[in-house]
């Protein structure tokens, strides 16, 4: 694989960190601040719902230029959030740094995606995503774990701190290792758009938005179910996220080999894996020894889904396949966006902290009914096709 793809995985590690090692850090962050919980979360749906307009705005607007140089930019708008977010004396401060932030996520995968994608040859496409998405399942497996430790042992904005360190290391490594890859047409927005003329792509967006929004929904809150439902002590967090982060990263190495042979049966297999999951964590979640095993397997599965959903919305891209892969990295925080603010509606009801859980395996199911959806509608237009190259050859004989 292209050197390249680790610096992308760099950059990845850094955003990756930013969006997640805030779950770790909320009852800390609302403490400080003195907000609820269910305020605290929103700076998971703030960060989410900005990751969304970055996605499609920013993809959108730099569509003509070329890519090496957006991922830059994209990179210097991180450091500049971060840091905004490592000195917010308020809130409401804290959350204009996590929007800032968030406004280069969705661009840099959607980007990074296609840029990784193009430096491998066609079979190799879904290892070279997931490869580059390697650096986000690494901010779970280490970044988000120590990045609690260190919140809760010098306080949450040492954490921010060290979070703007790592963007400007990766910033070195994307100017350096990633090469200027000149696209084979000059990019067009009105072609980028005619991508979304695909029903398949949409689907997409929607499986991506379901299959996402389900294990996103469970892990918001996570800290909460750890500690006062499985009972494990503050401090145990950080490892225990550790569990989960080791589960995402087996989980999108599997997922990429899988996907690079069937994305839609490997979809539809961890979809259905996952809604079992989750319905079990949530039963099991007061015992401390079967809630590990559930972490494990929760970030398994539901990092598995990540590279077959972003190879097969640029698959049926085709040709235009930056915006819509900007488009999916909005799917999955909108998905994010979407599981936080239900399992916030379950805990504000007084269900409980499992109830996250419960709430992201309804939601997980409902992306098993869509991906059987789009599976039935490629069988008919290739049953349309069959169909007409049988009409045609029947009338070219006769």
């Amino acid at each position: 694989m292209p050197a390249g793809l680790i610096a992308l995985a760099l950059g990845g590690f850094g955003i990756g960190l930013t969006e997640f090692v805030i779950t770790g850090l909320l009852p800390e962050v609302a403490a400080d601040y003195g907000v609820t919980e269910t305020t605290a979360g929103w700076l998971v749906t703030g960060y989410a719902l900005a990751v969304i307009v970055g996605a499609l705005g920013l993809t959108a607007a730099t569509t003509r230029l070329p890519r090496k140089p957006v991922l830059l930019g994209l990179l210097v708008l991180f450091i500049v959030g971060n840091t905004l977010s490592a000195i917010a004396p308020t809130y409401e401060v804290m959350m204009s740094g996590r929007v800032i932030a968030a406004l280069c996520h969705g661009a840099f995968f959607g980007i990074g995606s296609v840029v990784a994608a193009n430096m491998v040859e066609r079979s190799k496409r879904a290892s070279a995503v997931a490869l580059m998405f390697t650096g986000l399942t690494a901010s779970n497996v280490l970044g988000v774990p120590f990045g609690t430790f260190l919140g809760q042992a010098l306080g949450w904005r040492s954490t921010f701190w060290a979070i703007v360190v790592i963007g400007v290391v990766a910033l070195v490594g994307v100017l350096v290792l990633v090469p200027t890859v000149r696209a084979a047409e000059t990019p067009s927005l009105a072609r980028e758009l005619g991508a979304f003329r695909s029903g398949q792509v949409w689907l997409s967006l929607g499986m991506t938005v379901l299959g996402y929004g389900g294990m996103f929904g469970a892990f918001t809150y996570i800290a909460y179910t750890l500690t006062s439902v499985s009972g494990f002590p503050s401090s145990a967090v950080p490892w225990l996220l550790v569990v989960f982060g080791v589960g995402l990263f087996v989980g999108n190495f599997v997922g990429g080999k899988l996907a690079a042979r069937s994305i839609d049966r490997t979809l539809l297999v961890v979809l259905v894996a996952l809604t079992v999951v989750l319905g079990l964590f949530a039963l099991v979640a007061t015992s401390p020894v079967l809630t590990v095993i559930a972490l494990v397997l929760m970030g398994a599965f539901g990092f598995a889904t990540v590279p077959a959903l972003q190879t097969r919305v640029m698959q049926y891209a085709d040709h235009a396949p930056t915006l819509a892969s900007g488009a999916n990295i909005a799917a999955f925080n909108l998905g994010n966006a979407l599981g936080a603010w239900i399992g916030g509606l379950t805990i504000a009801a007084g269900l409980g902290y499992t109830s996250p859980i419960w709430a992201g395996a309804g939601i997980t199911l409902a992306a098993v009914a869509l991906t059987l959806v789009a599976m039935a509608a490629v069988r008919r237009g290739r049953s349309r096709v069959a169909g007409e190259l049988t009409s045609t050859g029947s009338v070219a004989t006769a």
